[in-house]
C-alpha cells in the first residue's frame, strides 16, 4: 500500500522523535451524537503501542463542548460563551472518563491539565505547568491538556486547540506534533470543491503560496480548520519540532505514521530554529501595548540587530507592566518586532527619547540600559 522508498524517507524523517505531542480534533472522537468511545478506546491503544516503542506522549484533546452539549439540547456549536462553557463543564468530566477507561485497559494512568493563555503567557506559571507534565512523564503518567474553557474568557483563549498543541510542543520540548484531524492532510486546493485535488506529502518550509492552499474551511463541531492546523504547523516548526496532519479518524494511522508510512502531510523542521525563549515570546505572551521607534532606532533593533534604547521611542501605545510583551512600530505604525518590556508604560513615557544615563535620574532608580534587550525581541517575519 506505502512505496517503500517513502517509508524509508519517513522513518529517517521521525527517527530522531522521543517525545511527541498528540493534538486530537473534535471531529475525530465526537459526533452530533457526542463522543465515539470506540475512537478513544483505539487512539489509546495506539498510545500505548508507541509507550512500549519507547516514546514519550502527551496528548492535548478537543471535543469537552462536543461531549456535553447534547445533555443541554444543543445543536450544531454552542453560540454564546455562557452555552460553550456549561457544555464544557459538562463534557469535560465525560472526555476525561473514556481516556481514562482506555487507559486503565493497559494499566496506564491518565492526568487531566486544563490551561488559559494566561497560564503559559506568565513566564512563571509557564515554568510551572512545564514542570508538573515532566514530572507526570516521568512517572509514566498520561498527561491531557485541554484549554479550560469553563472560566476562560476571550482575551484569555488559545483560540484554538491547534494554536494550544503548537505551544505544549514547545513547553514539553517534544520533536514532534501530531494533529490529528478529519481530513487526510494538506492538499494543494479544497478538494470538497476539487475532486482532482492532490495530497501535499512534505512540505519543507510553509510559504504564502502553501498558507493559502488552505481555504477557510472549519468543522461543525470544532473552531479550527486547516489554516489553524497550518498556523500551528508553522509555530512548531520554527520551534524545531516536525509536524504531522494525518486521518485520525482511520483506525491506527497514527501507529502507521511512525511505522514510517507516506500518510498525511509531514512538515519539516525549520533548519535555524529559535530559541524556546524566543519562541514563547513570539508565539505565547499575548502583546498589551506598543512602543514607536524613530528612523535611527529602526534601523538599530531590526537591520542591526540591536536593543532597543530609550532615546529612540518617539511614542509608546496602551497600558503595560514591566515583563510584558509589547509590539516595536515604525513612525508609520508598522509593526516590525515583538519584545519583552523592562519598564512600565508610565515609566517609558517618562524617559522615552531620552538618553540611558538619564534613566537613574528621571526614575530615580534603574532597570538597565535597554527598554527592550535583543534576547528578548523577536522579529515579526518569523510570526504569523
Amino acid at each position: 500500500m506505502f512505496p517503500k522508498v517513502f517509508t524509508d524517507m519517513r522513518t529517517k524523517l521521525l527517527a530522531h522523535v522521543k517525545r511527541v505531542v498528540i493534538k486530537i480534533g473534535s471531529g475525530v472522537i465526537s459526533d452530533e451524537n457526542g463522543l465515539d468511545s470506540d475512537k478513544i478506546a483505539n487512539i489509546c491503544d495506539d498510545v500505548e503501542q508507541l509507550r512500549q516503542r519507547g516514546f514519550e506522549v502527551v496528548l492535548v484533546s478537543s471535543a469537552a463542548i462536543a461531549a456535553g452539549k447534547h445533555v443541554l439540547g444543543i445543536k450544531g456549536r454552542p453560540q454564546t460563551i455562557p452555552l460553550k462553557q456549561a457544555a464544557a463543564a459538562i463534557g469535560q468530566s465525560r472526555l476525561m472518563r473514556e481516556f481514562k477507561d482506555g487507559f486503565h485497559h493497559h494499566g496506564l494512568q491518565a492526568a487531566q491539565v486544563l490551561l488559559t493563555r494566561d497560564d503559559l503567557a506568565n513566564r512563571r506559571r509557564y515554568l510551572n505547568a512545564r514542570n508538573t507534565l515532566m514530572t507526570l512523564l516521568e512517572y509514566k503518567v498520561i498527561p491531557i491538556i485541554n484549554e479550560n474553557d469553563t472560566v476562560v474568557v476571550d482575551e484569555l483563549r488559545f483560540g484554538d486547540n491547534d494554536n494550544l498543541s503548537s505551544m505544549v510542543t514547545n513547553l514539553v520540548e517534544a520533536q514532534l506534533l501530531v494533529i490529528l484531524s478529519d481530513v487526510d492532510g494538506l492538499y494543494d486546493r479544497d478538494p470538497r470543491q476539487h475532486p482532482e485535488a492532490q495530497l501535499i506529502s512534505n512540505v519543507v518550509r510553509i510559504t504564502p503560496e502553501i498558507e493559502k492552499m488552505a481555504g477557510n474551511g472549519s468543522s461543525p463541531l470544532g473552531t479550527g480548520g486547516m489554516v489553524t492546523k497550518l498556523k500551528a504547523a508553522k509555530r512548531a516548526t520554527l520551534y524545531g519540532a516536525g509536524t504531522a496532519i494525518i486521518n485520525g479518524r482511520n483506525s491506527h494511522n497514527l501507529l502507521h505514521l511512525f511505522d514510517g508510512h507516506e500518510l498525511g502531510t509531514y512538515f519539516l523542521p525549520a533548519r535555524d530554529p529559535m530559541a524556546a525563549r524566543k519562541h514563547w515570546i513570539a508565539f505565547t505572551k499575548k502583546p498589551r501595548g506598543k512602543i514607536f521607534l524613530d528612523d535611527g532606532a529602526y534601523n538599530a533593533v531590526a537591520e542591526k540587530g540591536k536593543s532597543l534604547l530609550p532615546s529612540g521611542i518617539s511614542r509608546i501605545e496602551g497600558s503595560f507592566e514591566r515583563g510584558d510583551a509589547v509590539r516595536l512600530c515604525t513612525l508609520e505604525g508598522q509593526e516590525f518586532a515583538k519584545g519583552v518590556t523592562n519598564y512600565t508604560s508610565s515609566e517609558l513615557l517618562r524617559i522615552q527619547g531620552k538618553r540611558t544615563s538619564d534613566i537613574a535620574i528621571i526614575l530615580g532608580y534603574q532597570y538597565g540600559d535597554e527598554i527592550v534587550h535583543r534576547d528578548n525581541l523577536v522579529k515579526l517575519e518569523t510570526e504569523i
